[in-house]
């Protein structure tokens, strides 16, 4: 599918600013679940979890785009808990996070991009997943983080053969917090439907107050 990116001037402050909160968590927590501003290392394991479920036993093995890798607690997690036959890679827009991933990880491709930027190329994977990336808007308006939010999944997308999986904060909750990115069902539907593939389900069964959104190439078999 064809995409010509979108004027982003506001955009660009308000995602950079994310990117900022985020390094600013890393600064005062560490290499830890609050230094990637997940309240809760359970939870967090979860989502690492339900991100893997993505990938069709069929298709493995796999080649897979870890699309805002932060500190790259989603590889630590699969060192110890599998699947096998999957083969990492990691991207983030921040020097900082990307920096700290190539000394953990020596020997694993950490990529240090900006793909919203011109000339910013990643090869292709089998699937690509993106956590966390998309469930905080901080001072983002709600019609300019769906604006990011559809700019980046388009941007996304094509670098996965296979399939994508992405996570938001959900609208069925007692109460929703300003600062984070709450996207109701058929928004969602929408976007998927018309920017990406008529391939999809979404998953909210796993505990949180959030939803992951998978999205193939192809039907089930």
């Amino acid at each position: 599918m064809g995409w010509v990116r979108p004027e982003m001037t506001k955009q660009d402050d308000g995602y950079r600013q994310i990117i900022a909160h985020y390094e600013a968590c890393l600064e005062r927590h560490g290499d830890s679940h609050l230094g990637v501003d997940w309240p809760n290392a359970a939870d967090a394991e979860t989502r690492y979890r339900v991100m893997l479920e993505s990938i069709r036993p069929g298709d493995l093995p796999a080649s897979l785009l870890d699309f805002g890798c932060g500190a790259g607690h989603l590889l630590d997690f699969m060192q110890r808990n599998g699947p096998q036959g999957v083969e990492y890679r990691g991207l983030d827009a921040s020097a900082k996070f990307i920096g700290l991933c190539r000394q953990k990880f020596p020997g694993i491709a950490f990529y240090h991009r900006d793909i919203l930027e011109k000339g910013q190329r990643v090869e292709p994977v089998d699937y690509v997943v993106l956590n966390g990336v998309l469930t905080e808007k901080r001072g983002m308006s709600q019609g300019a983080m769906l604006d990011y939010m559809e700019a980046l999944l388009a941007a996304a997308w094509p670098l996965a053969r296979k399939g994508m999986a992405f996570n938001v904060m959900s609208t069925q909750v007692e109460w929703q917090r300003d600062d984070l990115f709450h996207v109701p069902f058929d928004t969602m539907a929408r976007v998927v439907g018309e920017r990406l593939a008529r391939h999809f389900r979404f998953r909210q069964d796993y505990g949180l107050y959030e939803y992951t959104t998978y999205v193939y190439r192809e039907a089930g078999r």
